[in-house]
């Protein structure tokens, strides 16, 4: 008995050992089988892996996901065509991920959100300012004497850029905010021929309104300079919320900040991206989407703060204070306005340091009486 037991294990375990040399020895050929076979390699091309496995399109999408660190072939004409999906950068206030989606998220997340809100933010200040101060000034009467503030060059120079401004303005914020309060009021079918005409518009009022700021700057940056006296007026807040204003020069404080980071700083901002934008110059940029990202970004930015702070200079100049469009639009100001709202420019007219008539009037069209 215990004879057949001994020989019955010997027999399993030389079987044992059999199978293993069998498969031992197999596996060098399957390895061989499967490399003549062509299984899937990662370094494999489209085409290859058609044929290792069908079906199987990695390569393909692998190669989309880093066309933006190594383009590929296209026939269109275009630096970055090549280019699927753009690499993988981090803007302010987004994520690490591709170029696209962190300017979508820029653009959705924080310009949009919070531009929208300061714009709502200041016209709610000025909509509360009006209705517990009403328009400022008229605490003089009017003696009757004018002085010319503004000349036609000035006046044709401001004009022509707030013209172009307002059609900018009324457009850029359509595009940016209009299906939030416009769309659902008057239907996808207007509201896309209406941003299309608006775009169209945005587009030809840009170059005009990046001339008239030259100009606008040109004309008006001797007057704006810096003194102590716009200092003072700062510190006081203009004296808005008292019954007196703090004296200053031809332009105060707040009108030479609004010239300086307004017109000067974010208005220059606004041209260069602009033209960037429209690809004005093809010979100096190559203009790929990253470049059009950033300049977008920058553009909207720089518009949104630039048109919060020119809602308060348009506030001022129209219905917030007695006299003002009228100095704009005819060019002069009684004295008691002067008087009143810039007392040291009109101290300097009286003492004959400025004249009260800058401009020669036009032939057959007399001078306001000065």
């Amino acid at each position: 008995m215990h004879r057949m037991i001994r020989s019955l294990l010997l027999a399993l375990g030389l079987g044992v050992a059999g199978l293993a040399w069998a498969q031992g020895s197999a596996a060098p050929a399957d390895a061989a089988s499967a490399a003549a076979a062509g299984l899937p390699r990662p370094d494999e091309t489209n085409a290859q892996r058609a044929k290792s496995q069908p079906g199987n399109n990695a390569p393909l999408w692998r190669a989309v996901r880093d066309s933006g660190n190594q383009a590929g072939y296209a026939s269109l004409p275009g630096i970055d065509k090549g280019v699927l999906i753009q690499p993988f950068v981090q803007y302010p206030g987004s994520a690490f991920t591709n170029a696209g989606e962190a300017w979508r998220q820029v653009r959705n997340r924080w310009i949009i959100p919070y531009g929208g809100a300061l714009l709502l933010i200041v016209l709610g200040a000025l909509a509360l300012f009006y209705w517990r101060k009403g328009p400022l000034g008229g605490h003089e009467r009017d003696t009757g004497r004018k002085i010319e503030r503004f000349t036609p060059f000035e006046r044709s120079a401001h004009w022509a850029n707030a013209i172009a401004f307002v059609v900018l303005a009324v457009s850029g914020v359509v595009m940016a905010f209009g299906k939030f309060f416009l769309l659902p009021v008057i239907g996808a079918t207007l509201f896309g021929w209406l941003t299309y005409a608006l775009k169209t518009a945005h587009n030809f009022a840009g170059p005009l309104f990046a001339v008239s700021l030259l100009v606008v700057i040109l004309t008006y940056v001797r007057d704006n300079l810096p003194t102590g006296a716009d200092l003072k007026w700062v510190l006081k807040g203009g004296g808005l919320l008292s019954e007196h204003e703090v004296p200053s020069h031809r332009y105060n404080g707040g009108e030479k900040l609004l010239f300086w980071v307004g017109v000067f700083l974010l208005g220059l901002t606004v041209v260069g991206s602009g033209v960037v934008l429209d690809k004005l110059l093809p010979e100096l940029l190559p203009y790929t989407r990253d470049q059009m990202q950033i300049a977008h970004m920058i553009h909207a930015v720089a518009a949104i703060v630039m048109l919060a702070m020119f809602l308060g200079h348009i506030y001022i100049g129209s219905i917030g204070m007695k006299g003002a469009l009228e100095g704009m639009r005819s060019g002069y100001v009684d004295e008691a306005w002067a008087k009143e709202h810039h007392e040291l420019w009109y101290e300097d007219v009286r003492a004959g340091k400025i004249p009260a008539q800058r401009s020669t009037p036009a032939r057959g069209v007399s001078a306001p009486q000065t």
